[in-house]
């Protein structure tokens, strides 16, 4: 997957390219050091869970059974979005076609982020979507965080039972299994998965002091408008300004 391997000798080549391996280069460490951080932040444990960005020719996905503490850069693996891999690779993740179909028909997502987060699995064992219990629920675009079928990992039935779920949504739990976070980058994907848990959490803890008293479908439709505008604030003191969606994942106070 070489990239203008054959205009080493012009400049404006030579940029291109250098730009391109930096880029590449960048993102493989972001993958490593996302995936560490799902097991940092107990999102994960041991090698469940994998993370990919997208590229060009495809996307960088995590490989299969590596410990995060152990991985590389250069263990990241480069595929496209039919499967197929450079050659000299690690084994990619099992799961690579669920994050492959989410690129292919969901322009908007540059990042993925899977793991088994406690809560969000307690959930998902359970057969149960997010509702409206906190406001916070609408980070994820939708007043709910819902529940994909259950289906065997790694399978095609998995991914488009995920796509389903993720249809009106930015992140879904997965049956019996865990739960997967999109975003514009790795960054924002991994703090939606920290917001998925911090609710999962949140509504496991209602349904043991009977039951939460939820949101109702106006008051979400006002949370929803609220964040679409939310975080566009002009520079102030030099700054830039901090990103709508960095800004509505940190909460609206």
């Amino acid at each position: 997957m070489a990239i203008l391997s054959g205009c080493r000798t012009h400049t404006g080549c030579r940029y291109i390219l250098m730009s391109a391996m930096t880029k590449d280069e960048n993102q493989r460490l972001a993958a490593v050091k996302t995936l560490q951080a799902l097991v940092e932040k107990k999102l994960n444990i041991g090698t469940s869970g994998n993370v990919s960005v997208r590229t060009i020719e495809g996307m960088l996905i995590t490989p299969t059974g590596i410990n995060p503490a152990l991985l590389l850069p250069e263990q990241i693996v480069a595929m496209d979005l039919e499967g197929q891999v450079a050659e000299d690779q690690l084994t990619p993740s099992s799961e690579w076609q669920m994050h492959a179909d989410v690129y292919r028909e969901k322009p908007d997502v540059n990042a993925i982020v899977h793991c088994h987060s406690p809560y969000a699995t307690i959930l998902a064992c359970a057969h149960k979507s997010i509702p409206a219990v906190h406001y916070m629920v609408a980070a994820a675009g939708s007043d709910e965080i819902p529940l994909a079928g259950y289906a065997t990992f790694g399978s095609k039935e998995l991914s488009q039972a995920n796509l389903e779920a993720l249809s009106g949504s930015l992140a879904c739990l997965l049956a019996n299994h865990g739960q997967l976070a999109t975003g514009e980058n790795l960054d924002q994907a991994l703090k939606l998965a920290e917001l998925v848990e911090e609710q999962a959490h949140c509504y496991w803890g209602t349904l043991a002091i009977g039951g939460p008293r939820l949101l109702d479908s106006q008051q979400m439709n006002e949370v929803l408008a609220a964040f679409a505008d939310y975080g566009q604030q002009k520079s102030t003191n030099g700054l830039p300004p901090v990103k709508k969606t960095d800004q509505t994942l940190r909460g609206k106070e």
